[in-house]
Formats: structure tokens, sequence, C-alpha cells
């Protein structure tokens, strides 16, 4: 990796008119109006005075979208934002998505006004390939009253394959986008690829040629490890890509190993030394392995960066990706700081986003995660409350409405058994949340049934309802009813009915270490689906003793179930899921047939049926399937 020193570094530039800590003596200034732009330190002490109130605001007029050109951006201070979250995020795991759950997202996507959605990497499985040829016909083709439809992309490696399957999935697109990628560091090009530094750029130039052959107009490249890659053979690839037809170049921080001033300083000098850069974007896409992925994803877009690669709540590989939204509300509330940077993002769609991702995937959001964590607007300490009763600027910089969480019902709807649908729907809207026909149907019969058991129910009772009852896979499997017996006297025992996706009814009983552990094993004699239970995790959605309970699940099937990622590694697959319920049993049941039917949905296994006469099945039958859970 180069060293940066005084005598390697680009010409110094200044960033800003005014420094970011206006009271601090000595900041760091960026600058984009340098050809060459590199960072420096300033001691000038500010001689404007702070505003009164730094906060953000609902009420800043979101500026024009630029119209979209592959290789330039008419704004020099708009920044597009490349979500990938589809595939990256989905590297996580446990975070396998169905195919109808990365359609719903990626529609969510184009409402919250994301540029590119990278939707797969069409090479791994035909099913991947048709994932992403679903988003790119359905999502693709959406163009909204502005003329804003997302860009589709689909992965590949430098190979003529790869290229090939994702060409084929991403063409039926109205701006369709190939991003290719090899590896650059001497780490990787030597025990990884066992190539020569002439072979990858011989790869990488005639790989791009040949995508723009294609017919795809739209290419990135990505040379894999550049925040490790030695710097003159860094400008002598991209370039060479330039020339072959790229039209981004996408630098990643792939292990996560840079600081925020070297990571800007890597775009700095890539902007300042690489042959023909003016005629591409240069794009991001930073790791979170030490902590910095939002900050080096910020430092590279004040060095000239013009996309910005993330995923919803940070999910992806290892420690996951910059987020979609630190990095957005960064540009929304300290835009003018950085130069003016800004986003087409409509942040009111941030939340519900969120707990989409979370939901689909399993993967839960951490209480202190900035902006879409639970404790993100709560405030307990005495002295934070006096100043928010006064004045909600002292301890908020911006307001839960910018990011589309609403939490304060200013009519004072308290809603219980005796509440209608109509009460229901408006409180669900005020949530962010609009239904209407069946899908408010189901939630409003399971909105009662909670109703009829608990005095008040809580906008996060609500919530958990929405999430438990629309965002769910496709059902194979279905629970009708379940009854268990438990206690210091003898074995538990669980009898559970399931309904198929015919309509047919299966009932069986099972014994085990506890209620759980029994009907789980009910469960597994009726699907016939080996698995093993990975993690399973119990909490109260909110406090008394008359709470739901939601269960999560992570489950791996024992027969097939792999995948290939992008670096060509075959993994086993493993699937999540949800269920929320007064029962604690009861919402451990659902969470674990939630998962049984995405396992089965990813399988193409939807049609599967049990065998005719096993209806009913004995305790003798049970598969052993699930690890024991005396709850």
């Amino acid at each position: 990796m180069a060293t940066l020193t005084s005598s390697n570094l680009s010409p110094t530039y200044t960033p800003f008119s005014k420094p970011i800590f206006p009271k601090t003596p000595f900041t760091t200034l960026l600058s984009l109006s340098s050809p060459k732009p590199s960072f420096s330190l300033s001691s000038k002490t500010p001689t404007t005075k702070p505003t009164s109130i730094i906060r953000c605001s609902t009420t800043s007029p979101l500026q024009r979208r630029p119209d979209y050109i592959p290789n330039k951006i008419p704004d020099p201070n708009y920044v597009r934002i490349f979500d990938t979250t589809l595939r990256d995020g989905e590297q996580s795991p446990g975070a396998s998505m169905t195919p109808k759950q990365k359609l719903e997202i990626a529609r969510h996507l184009a409402r919250l006004g994301v540029d590119i959605i990278e939707a797969g990497f069409p090479a791994a499985s035909n099913a991947d390939l048709e994932a992403v040829k679903t988003i790119a016909i359905e999502v693709g083709n959406f163009v909204d009253e502005f003329g804003y439809v997302p860009v589709i992309c689909g992965l590949s490696r430098c190979n003529k394959a790869d290229i090939d399957a994702a060409w084929e999935a991403v063409k039926y697109a109205k701006r369709p986008r190939i991003h290719t990628f090899i590896a650059t560091s001497e780490i990787h090009m030597q025990h990884k690829l066992n190539k020569t530094r002439e072979e990858v750029i011989e790869i990488a130039k005639s790989m791009v040629s040949y995508a723009r052959s294609l017919g795809c107009d739209d290419v990135e490249f990505s040379p894999e490890d550049a925040g490790r890659s030695d710097r003159e053979f860094l400008y002598q690839i991209l370039g060479e890509v330039i020339r072959a037809g790229a039209t981004t170049l996408n630098i990643p921080d792939t292990v996560g190993y840079t600081v925020p001033k070297e990571f800007g300083q890597l775009i700095a000098d890539i902007k300042a030394n690489t042959p023909g850069i003016e005629n591409v974007i240069i794009s991001t896409h930073c790791q979170n392995d030490l902590g910095l992925s939002t900050a080096n994803t910020v430092s590279g877009a004040c060095a000239g960066a013009r996309q910005l690669e993330v995923t919803i709540n940070g999910i992806g590989e290892r420690a996951g990706n910059a987020s979609l939204e630190e990095v957005v509300m960064t540009i929304k509330c300290r835009g003018q700081s950085l130069g003016g940077l800004h986003t087409g993002i409509q942040t009111e769609h941030i939340v519900k986003a969120s707990k989409m991702v979370a939901e689909y995937t399993g993967l839960l959001v951490q209480p202190h995660k900035a902006i879409v964590g639970a404790n993100a607007f709560k405030h307990e300490s005495g002295i934070h409350q006096h100043g928010m009763l006064k004045h909600k600027g002292t301890y908020e910089i911006m307001s839960p409405e910018d990011i589309g969480l609403q939490r304060a019902d200013e009519s004072g709807l308290v809603l219980g058994k005796l509440s209608g649908r109509h009460a229901l729907q408006k409180r669900l809207e005020q949530l962010g949340y609009f239904f209407e026909g069946k899908e408010l149907d189901d939630v409003f019969w399971r909105f009662k049934s909670v109703a009829e058991k608990k005095k008040h129910v809580l906008d996060e009772d609500i919530e958990a309802l929405v999430v438990d009852e629309l965002f769910q896979p496709d059902s194979v499997w279905s629970l009708g009813d379940l009854q268990v017996t438990c206690g210091t006297l003898g074995l538990s025992t669980a009898t559970v009915k399931l309904i198929c996706a015919d309509g047919k009814e299966h009932v069986t009983c099972a014994v085990g270490t506890g209620p759980v552990d029994s009907a789980y094993k009910a469960v597994d004699s009726i699907v016939k689906m080996p698995v093993t239970l990975l993690e399973y995790s119990l909490s109260a959605v909110t406090e008394g003793i008359d709470a739901l309970a939601t269960t999560r699940v992570l489950i791996r099937g024992e027969n097939g179930f792999t995948s290939t990622q992008a670096n060509g590694e075959q993994i086993r697959r493993s699937f999540s899921g949800s269920g929320s319920e007064m029962d604690i049993v009861v919402s451990s049941v659902r969470a674990y047939v939630s998962a049984l039917n995405k396992m089965l949905a990813f399988n193409n296994k939807s049609s599967q049926k049990v065998l005719e006469g096993n209806s009913h099945v004995s305790t003798s039958d049970v598969l052993p399937a699930a690890a024991a859970i005396s709850t």
C-alpha cells in the first residue's frame, strides 16, 4: 500500500468557505474547486457567527434531480446514491430474502428515490438472475411524474459468463447498468487470483469493452481492495478501463482498512492522476470493519466522488457497509458545510425502508443505531428532557418527521377493543403505513385479537402486528391452532395444526424438553424438511405483563440451499423468520413457520405437499431438526 507523505500529496486546496466546527482552532478543510484536490489544515479563526438554531428542517426544499447521463452529472454538487442492499446486504449471514421480498424492497428504494439499485448478482443462480430481471421489468420501467426512474444494476466478476448473466437480467430496465470488478491489491492478485498486474489490466479492459459491446451504455468498474492497492497501479488500470468504455469508477475500501483523511486523499489522488477521469463518475464503496464507513464515504464525497454506495441499516459482508440513512442525513443536515452537496433522496421514507429490511433479513437494528435506532429520538436524562420541553433543537439536530417517524398522536386517539377499522387506518397512516382492502382487513383482525386481551394497544404493538402480518414470505404453510401442556410434572407436549397452501389441514403432536421444543418438533413432523435451528430470541414489544412478544429465529436447511457469492465461494444459506403474539409459544411457532416458508420459497418448492395419509403423525415420527429450547 502507498504511504502518505508530504512528497506524494496533491496540491493543497480549500473546500469550504466556513469550517465545519466554527470554534475549533484547527479544522480539516476540503475543496471541490481545485482540479487537483488534496487535504490540508487551516488554523484561521472564523469571522462569521453561528446561527442561533442549527437543526435539519423538513421544510427545506428538495433540489431538482439532474437529468441522468451515465458518465456525467450536470449539477456538480449532486451526489448519486447507489443502494446495494439487495446485493452486498444480502451477503450478511442469515439475510436471505425471497424474490417477492426483494421486489418489495426494490419498490420502496424507488419511492425513497435512490439513483441506482444494485439488484443482485445474477450469475449466483437462476433464481438470482430471475429476481434481478423481475426488478428490472417492474421497477426499472416505472417513470414518475418528474421523469425519475432508478438505474437497475447487476454485479459481475470480470468474465464473460458473469457479464452475460448480468446483461440478461438488467437489459429489460429503462436504464440498465453492468457492474464488473477484479481485485487490484498485491495480496489479492498474488493469493486469490494468482495473476500479474499486466494480466489483471488486460482482463479488466477487455471485460469492460465486452460489456459495452453487448449494448450496455452504462458500465461500472471496481478495482477490488482499492484501499490497499498501489496508487500508480490504480491510476494505470483505471485509465485503461476508461478508454475501454467504463462510465463509473467505483473505489472500494473492501476490508474497511482506511481512515477518513486517507480515503479522501485516495479519491483526490485518483481524480488528479487518472487519465480521462473527467469523463467518468467517481464512486465510493466503504466497508465498516473499523466503524468508519460513513465517515470515509462522506470524506470521499468531499474529495470529489459523486456516487456513494450504501445499504439500508448498513447491512453487508462482515461488519457491514456505509449506512444509507447515515450518509444521506449527514448530507441533508450538513450539506452546506460540505460544499453544497445534496441528494435526491425522499428522507421521509427512511424509517419504513429500515423496518422492511430489518424484518425481511432478520437483522435487527441496534437500539442506539444512528438515525433509525429505537433510542435515536428518546430522551431520558432530566436535563435533556428539560431542554426538549423548552425547545426541541436543544438536543435534536433533526426531527423524527424528517425520516418518516411519527410518534405523537396529536388527535388524542387511544386504540383499544372498541376502536374501529377507520381509527386503526388513521393511526397506521400517521405511522407511515397506507393500507386498504384485504391488507387492512388482515391487520385489523390481528389488532382486534390483541385488543381483546390488552386495554390499550400502543404504537409499538401496531407496528409489530403490521410486520408480522404483512412483511412475511408467501405462505406454503400457515399456523392454524396450537395447544401445549408443560410444567414440572411431566414431559411437555404440543399439538399443532398447520394449513397447507391448498387449504388442507394437517395435525400432529410431539413431546419435547419444553413447550417451544415440542411445538417445533410437531411442525417438523408435518413439513418434513430437516433443518438446524441456529438462533432463537424472544423480546417484549412494550413493557408490562400484557406486552406482545416478538420471536426471531434463524434456521439452515440440511439438504442443499446453497448459492454462489460474488467472490465465487459456495455458501449454505440460512433463513430468518419472525412472529408476534401475546402468547410466547404461539409467537415462537409463527416465527419458525415464517422461516420455513422463506426457505421453501428460496428452493422453489412452493408446491410441495405432504404425502397423502400423513395428516396425523405420531410422536415417534418426529424429526430431530430443531435444537431443544426449554421456554
